[in-house]
């Protein structure tokens, strides 16, 4: 398989190329991420402490039940008198004071294994994903000055002791803003972690592979916030993606990226730090399967789309109620409800000819009877003013 080649830098100089070496095959390994998230969810778990409550927790009370037979729920009750705890629930889980429900013990299953050759795949995932810019932009790194991916250094880098070295290293290579963003980051941890030694919450920056030859190296980047150092035969997958993701911001030694070589090995041959593990190989040289799919070789042998069907009606219709399947039973359905139609409208006309008529005749009767009340009344009045008039008189 091609290998490129990567440059290694003059830590001094970061214009100046030493050498170029070739790409580790564990680079062309596979990201994997199920695998990286489920790997690292549970080697997780092996670092949790044992921890349980007190066994008697929640059901140190002077309680009984009271039984059936009085309208109430057959939980426990506080005995005694005198007080409003009295009659108060106790023991259960659902009760004020009571004990948890299953409670945890120190003989629970805290840790897990995982299988070797799925935590090797894992991690060669991890460390092939440190050689793609995009998923370490991803991560949140800032490495848009970083020369080159993976960044590899000539291994007199290791012989850097004092910090503000290391710092100026880091500066040199485009990294420094990468811990700008860690010591930018730095917040006191909520809860009752602060008083448990970590009291801070740290951003992962830079992580520096090395090997023998840089402890001094070592020394002065253990005080630098966000830099870890990890030797190259101790490579961990929670070191290179922290927090199950992949995209750890990586700087290589030169004899540690050739150690990778030795320790992952070929796709064909295993290296020397893992015996009978090969690398994993793609699956599909292609990754674009919407234009595999769609190219004419392929649309060429497949089988003609087929055509959906309908057959039969999903729901009976009821004719009653629906026309065109009054229409289908009866073809002579639809001229009779048009005559019933007509028959109607006729008949509806007449009606309303007969009321209007009706109304009519009414409104005249009324008009009389009106008139002649009218001309009671004014009759009456004419009458009593000349009674009036008559016995003044």
């Amino acid at each position: 398989m091609f290998r490129p080649t990567v440059s290694v830098f003059n830590h001094s100089d970061e214009k100046q190329i030493v050498r170029e070496v070739r790409l580790p095959h564990v680079f062309l390994a596979p990201i994997r991420n199920d695998i990286v998230q489920f790997v690292h969810d549970q080697l997780s778990n092996n670092t949790r402490q044992a921890h349980g409550v007190n066994t008697m927790a929640g059901m140190k009370h002077s309680a009984e039940s009271w039984g059936t037979g009085r309208a109430v729920a057959r939980v426990p009750r506080v005995s005694g008198s005198g007080t409003n705890r009295t009659g108060q629930g106790a023991f259960a889980n659902s009760c004020r004071k009571g004990r948890m429900a299953f409670p945890l013990q120190i003989w629970r299953r805290w840790h897990r294994k995982v299988n070797l050759r799925q935590r090797r795949n894992a991690l060669a995932s991890a460390i092939a994903a440190t050689a793609v810019p995009a998923l370490v932009l991803a991560h949140g790194h800032r490495i848009l000055k970083v020369p080159q991916f993976p960044l590899v250094l000539d291994d007199k880098v290791g012989q850097i002791s004092k910090t503000r070295e290391a710092v100026s290293l880091l500066k040199r290579f485009g990294a420094y803003d990468d811990v700008l963003r860690c010591v930018k980051a730095k917040k006191i941890r909520a809860g009752k972690g602060k008083l448990r030694n970590r009291r801070y919450k740290l951003r992962k920056g830079p992580l520096f592979v090395v090997n023998d030859e840089s402890v001094s190296l070592t020394r002065a980047l253990r005080n630098i916030p966000g830099v870890n150092v990890v030797h190259v035969k101790r490579l961990n997958i929670r070191h290179l993606a922290p927090g199950s993701q992949v995209g750890r911001f990586a700087i290589y030694t030169e004899a540690a990226f050739r150690e990778l070589e030795n320790q992952f090995g070929s796709f064909k041959a295993p290296g020397s730090g893992r015996k009978h593990f090969l690398l994993k190989k793609e699956v599909i040289v292609n990754s674009d399967i919407a234009g595999i799919i769609n190219s004419d070789e392929v649309q060429r042998v497949l089988r003609a789309k087929k055509s959906v069907k309908a057959m039969h009606y999903k729901q009976k219709k009821n004719p009653l109620r629906n026309k065109n399947e009054m229409k289908k039973l009866n073809p002579y359905a639809p001229i009779l409800k048009e005559k019933k139609a007509k028959e109607t409208a006729t008949k509806v006309k007449k009606i309303r000819k007969v009321r209007k008529a009706h109304t009519k005749k009414s409104g005249d009767l009324i008009k009389s009877v009106e008139a002649k009340i009218v001309d009671t009344q004014n009759a009456q009045n004419s009458e009593y003013k000349r009674l009036m008039v008559e016995t003044r008189v």
